[in-house]
């Protein structure tokens, strides 16, 4: 791959969404990069110049292309895109041989520390009953959040669980008592919340709360900033914000 010099070289994959419009606004102003290109269609690679990395908030579709791209010239990938299945996640685990790649379903800062500190918490309580909520604007169309059902997982591995077989994604009706190790979700979604989380962790007499808010939006932009900043010359590899954070 080959070396990084200042400015950071950055195209945005995505560019005409929400987060890659909050990115665009924070390049302006942010003397680390210079915005090579700014993509919102897969033909739009065929012309795209030399860049450092790719930040990718796209679609699976979107992703896909980038991804190729990355691969074919040796490029870093941090990327955000949601709803990746588990053949995309896969080609990510692949790419990973050939470049830097640095996936997050959440690039909250904080999210990431919150993470962490879940996957000790529930290593270091493991009979405790563990429900995670989250809330966000009533605009979103997916619930669980993509950010409760990492945490979710973060908690069942460090647990040593299937995820798939412990998850209790909702409750409805007469559903009889809670199931031993199970890790239920609640979602809410109301006005205008940028994204609230909660991992809660109860045992009789006393219960721990670990939690996340986020009031304003551009914290996602600035998390991938610094995950690209991080990542730029890196050799390959599948990398996380823990290690962007040095955690």
């Amino acid at each position: 791959m080959r070396a990084v010099t200042n400015p950071i070289s950055i195209a945005i994959n995505g560019a005409n969404g929400r987060m890659g419009r909050a990115l665009q606004d924070l390049l302006r102003e942010d003397a680390r990069f210079e915005l090579a290109a700014a993509v919102d269609s897969s033909d739009a690679w065929r012309e795209a110049p030399h860049i450092n990395v790719v930040i990718d908030f796209s679609t699976s579709d979107g992703f896909d292309a980038a991804l190729r791209h990355c691969t074919a010239n040796g490029i870093a990938l941090v990327s955000g895109t949601t709803g990746l299945d588990d053949a995309r996640r896969k080609s990510l685990n692949a790419a990973a041989a050939k470049i830097a790649v640095l996936y997050a379903a959440n690039f909250s800062l904080g999210i990431a520390v919150l993470t962490r500190l879940l996957r000790e918490a529930a290593a270091a309580l493991p009979d405790w009953d563990m429900e995670i909520v989250e809330a966000h604007h009533a605009r979103k169309v997916d619930a669980p959040s993509g950010t409760a059902l990492a945490l979710g997982r973060a908690a069942a591995a460090a647990r040593a669980q299937d995820f798939d077989k412990v998850a209790l994604l909702s409750r409805a009706g007469h559903v009889g008592a809670r199931a031993k190790g199970a890790i239920g979700f609640a979602s809410l979604r109301a006005g205008d919340i940028v994204g609230e989380h909660t991992a809660m962790l109860a045992a009789a007499g006393e219960r721990l709360e670990l939690s996340h808010r986020a009031t304003d939006r551009s914290i996602f932009a600035r998390g991938a900033l610094a995950a690209a900043a991080w990542i730029a010359g890196k050799p390959p590899g599948a990398y996380s914000l823990d290690d962007v954070l040095g955690l």
